[in-house]
C-alpha cells in the first residue's frame, strides 16, 4: 500500500475535541466574519482580478506556489509576476518560450527560488495546457473519486508534472531542480501546503474562494498546513501531532469534516487569519485574551513562545 494512502486513509478526529455543538457555532460565527472579500491581505486577492477560469487557474496556481514568506513579500512578489503575465496570463503561458531570454522573469527571486525556477514553473504549465487544456484537467487524470480525500490525486499530479520537460529552461537539469518545490507529495510527508491552497480556491466557493474547478467535491480537500492552523489546530484539540506534515494536515482536516463533512475547509482561512492577527494565544504568555476562540482552547499548551518580532508575519505565505 503507498505511503500517502496509509497515511490518510480513514483519518480519525483528534482525542478530546471541544463538544462538537460549542465547537461548531464558534466556528460558524468566526466564517462568517471572515467570509468576504478582502477580510484580510492575502494572495487570492490578486487572482480575483481576474475574470476568466482560465486565467484565474495559472494566476492562481502561481500565487499559490509563491505563497512562503513574509506576506508583503510574498504579495510584492506575485504582483510582480502577474505584471509579466500581462491581462490574460493563460494566453501568456500557451504562448511562453523557455528558449527565450525573458529578462524580467530570469531577474526575480523570492526567498531561495530564482528566476529560472518561476521560468521552469511557467513552462510546466505550458506543457499542461498544450496536452491536457487545462490544469484542472491534468489534475483530474489521476484523481479518484472514491478516494476519502485528493491526497493520492495529489501524489499523482506532482508527480506527473516533474515528469514533463525541464531541459528546455533548465538545461543540464540539477538532480534537485528548484521547480521541484512546487510540486510536494503527500507520499513523502509534506503537507504540500501551497498545492491545498491552491485546491481550496480552486474548488470551493464563497465570498473568499473562486470555485473554478467543478469536478472535485470540497469534502475531497485537506486543509493547507501552516503554522497558524497548526498552532490552533493543537490549541483547539484538532490533532494530535506535534510534527507538521501530511499526516497533522489530514487528522486536523477529518476533526473539521467531524464539524461539517461537505466542506470541512471552508474554516480554514479564518483560523489562519486568527493566528495571523497574533490573537491565538497557543504557547504564548498573553493566553486566549484575544483569542475569539477563547473557552474552548488551551492556549497554554505548549512552551511560551518569544514575542514575535512582526505582526506581518503570515505562514500562510510561509
Amino acid at each position: 500500500m503507498r505511503q500517502s494512502q496509509q497515511q490518510s486513509q480513514n483519518p480519525r478526529p483528534a482525542s478530546r475535541v471541544p463538544r462538537p455543538a460549542t465547537l461548531r457555532a464558534r466556528l460558524e460565527q468566526l466564517y462568517e466574519a471572515y467570509n468576504r472579500e478582502g477580510a484580510a491581505a492575502d494572495p487570492i486577492q490578486i487572482v480575483r482580478r481576474y475574470a476568466r477560469p482560465q486565467d484565474q487557474e495559472v494566476v492562481g496556481f502561481c500565487a499559490a506556489a509563491l505563497a512562503f514568506g513574509r506576506v508583503a513579500s510574498v504579495l510584492n512578489t506575485i504582483e510582480a509576476l502577474a505584471n509579466i503575465l500581462g491581462p490574460e496570463p493563460a494566453a501568456f503561458v500557451r504562448g511562453f518560450d523557455p528558449a527565450a531570454s525573458h529578462p524580467e522573469l530570469r531577474a526575480m527571486v523570492h526567498r531561495w527560488t530564482r528566476g529560472v525556477d518561476i521560468a521552469a514553473l511557467l513552462w510546466v504549465l505550458r506543457q499542461m495546457l498544450d496536452r491536457h487544456g487545462s490544469i484542472e484537467a491534468f489534475f483530474l487524470e489521476g484523481y479518484r473519486s472514491d478516494a476519502i480525500d485528493i491526497s493520492d490525486s495529489l501524489d499523482s499530479f506532482s508527480r506527473r508534472a516533474l515528469a514533463l520537460d525541464l531541459r528546455a529552461v533548465y538545461g543540464r537539469v540539477p538532480k534537485r531542480a528548484g521547480v521541484c518545490y512546487f510540486f510536494p507529495r503527500p507520499s513523502s510527508g509534506s503537507g504540500c501546503k501551497r498545492l491545498n491552497l491552491f485546491l481550496r480556491w480552486m474548488v470551493r466557493r464563497d465570498q473568499v474562494d473562486l470555485g473554478v474547478w467543478r469536478s472535485i467535491p470540497p469534502s475531497k480537500l485537506i486543509v493547507p498546513l501552516d503554522t497558524h492552523v497548526i498552532r490552533l489546530g493543537r490549541c483547539l484539540r484538532l490533532t494530535r501531532y506535534a510534527s507538521p506534515g501530511w499526516r497533522m494536515a489530514a487528522e486536523i482536516t477529518a476533526s473539521l469534516r467531524a464539524i461539517d463533512p461537505v466542506d470541512p475547509v471552508r474554516f480554514d482561512f479564518s483560523i489562519c487569519h486568527v493566528g495571523m492577527m497574533n490573537a491565538c494565544g497557543y504557547g504564548r504568555r498573553q493566553g486566549d485574551a484575544q483569542c475569539p476562540l477563547k473557552g474552548i482552547c488551551r492556549p497554554r499548551g505548549g512552551r511560551v513562545a518569544p514575542a514575535p518580532r512582526s505582526p506581518r508575519r503570515s505562514s500562510r505565505s510561509s
